[in-house]
């Protein structure tokens, strides 16, 4: 199945998702800096531009930079005068990161933060940042549900989160499992359950990545 799942990846990555050289040298440079090649696939990124033009955002925070691939598709759903922080904890991500996204001529409204994000988070909060238009969470599943919670935080009504990587193939019903990143995702899910403030749901995915998903939530309070 994998072969297949592959295949129709392609199929819709060649037709609705053609790459450009911007893209495809942020690929090349993240592989040969050695970067974990676990970005979001062609039609994954090509999500999150399509969810940031829905929204109208114009400003974005993204957890998890890794080599800028996925930054790189949301920053270009930005008008000139958006604004997009992305948080990495690696120095040398972070350095391959901005390498790619000046490559790709949006280093004017894209800034690279090194840290990590619960520190940056707090950060953000204390200093009083603006409300963010599209939060996307890529970023260690141990903790993610403090993630959530703390991008929240910099929501306002009508914010839309995305948390990655959710579904941890199939591993998120093992109610016993000792994976962290599995005990991560469910207290993020019993965390949703509960929350008043937003609307969410969850999206199994298949494709070149394999067997994953991931949650959608919408802010309906602030």
């Amino acid at each position: 199945m994998e072969s297949l799942w592959n295949q129709v990846d392609e199929y819709f990555g060649g037709h609705l998702t053609p790459q450009d050289h911007a893209l495809e040298e942020a690929l090349a440079t993240s592989a040969a800096a050695g970067l974990p090649a676990i970005a979001v696939t062609a039609t994954q990124g090509k999500l999150l531009e399509v969810l940031a033009r829905i929204t109208g955002a114009r400003r974005i925070l993204e957890l998890g930079t890794l080599g800028g691939y996925s930054t790189i598709w949301m920053g270009r759903a930005l008008p000139p005068d958006g604004d997009l922080v992305t948080v990495e904890i690696d120095p040398a991500h972070a350095a391959v990161a901005r390498r790619n996204i000046d490559r790709a001529g949006l280093s004017d409204r894209v800034r690279v933060v090194l840290g990590p994000a619960s520190d940056i988070l707090a950060t953000l909060a204390t200093d009083g940042s603006e409300p963010f238009d599209l939060i996307f969470i890529d970023a260690d599943k141990p903790r993610i549900d403090a993630y959530f919670e703390a991008s929240l935080k910099l929501s306002r009504l009508g914010t839309v989160i995305i948390v990655d990587n959710v579904v941890r193939k199939g591993d998120v019903i093992d109610a016993a499992s000792d994976d962290a990143s599995v005990r991560g995702v469910r207290r993020l899910v019993d965390l949703l359950s509960r929350e008043s403030r937003v609307s969410s749901t969850a999206v199994q995915t298949v494709g070149s990545k394999g067997y994953d998903g991931f949650i959608l939530a919408l802010v309906v309070q602030p």
